[in-house]
């Protein structure tokens, strides 16, 4: 129990609902993958979301094992490798060869090579309370770039007023998670902790706000006008045909028999108003 010992029991509650909130967010996409699983394709999905949020695990478990007093910070993040590895995994099973090669690049050269980089560096170079600053603003800027991801997703939803992409729950999740990590943060006085997750809570309300506004949305179409040219030239035609008729009925009516001519005239007469009032119809 040593592990869980703190001078305030309001870092243990916050700690607790922090990691049961974050395992609800990790668990978010796993329909997702259900999905990818079921028609064995990835249907155009990205990993590089999955690969980013795999390292910034890393990096805070890193930080968290050298801090004597940050245990539920290293439960969550154990079960963030885990989770965000199997997401990976499956990824790669399905992907087609170009995205499964640029996933397999992205591990190598962030989660591989850049995860022993820091933590080489950080060992020879940096000691005792230096180089738990130093991890602390590395876990700091990968954590912004985490809360900073749905800034793209927020400009597709301004963009086609749709929030097909943005589910209220997941952001609901995401705000009630970076409000109980920055209490736990400033509780613990960490600012590491507790600095990226306002910037999460301001993205989190943001989504909110955007699905309110727009979840009831229904794009009006306009008809296509045509232009005023087109309108007249189309006039134009229309008076040219009714003249034409006009002139051939009258010519065709005056070739008619002496004898007949007011009986023949009458019907053409007749005629000529049926022909133009057809003619002239829009």
């Amino acid at each position: 129990m040593a592990a869980f010992s703190t001078h305030n029991p309001f870092v243990f509650v916050f700690g607790i609902l922090g990691n049961i909130i974050s395992c609800v967010v990790f668990l978010a996409p796993v329909p997702t993958f259900l999905r990818v699983c079921k028609k064995k394709s990835t249907e155009g999905f990205e990993s590089f979301p999955y690969v980013v949020a795999l390292f910034s695990a890393m990096i805070w478990l890193y930080y968290a094992s050298l801090k004597s007093d940050a245990f539920l910070l290293i439960t969550i993040n154990s079960f963030g490798c885990f989770i965000e590895t199997i997401y990976i995994t499956l990824f790669i099973a399905y992907a087609p060869k170009q995205a499964r090669m640029f996933t397999l690049r992205m591990l190598l050269l962030l989660n591989f090579a850049g995860f022993c980089s820091i933590l080489l560096l950080s060992h020879f170079l940096a000691k005792g309370s230096f180089r738990i600053k130093i991890l602390g603003w590395v876990c700091v800027i990968f954590s912004v770039s985490v809360f900073a991801a749905p800034l793209s997703i927020m400009r597709v939803v301004i963009r086609t007023k749709s929030v097909e992409f943005m589910p209220f729950s997941l952001s609901f999740f995401l705000t009630l998670s970076a409000i109980m990590w920055f209490f736990y943060g400033i509780l613990l006085k960490d600012l590491y902790i507790a600095i990226p997750n306002i910037l999460g809570f301001i993205f989190g309300v943001l989504q909110m706000i955007l699905y309110v506004i727009y979840k009831n949305f229904k794009t009006v179409m306009e008809q296509p006008k045509l232009p005023q040219e087109n309108i007249e030239n189309a006039n134009f035609s229309i008076n040219i045909t009714c003249g034409v008729q006009e002139a051939v009925s009258t010519q065709l009516n005056g070739a008619d028999k002496e004898e007949n001519m007011h009986e023949k005239q009458d019907m053409g007469m007749g005629g000529s108003n049926v022909e133009k009032s057809i003619a002239c119809q829009v």
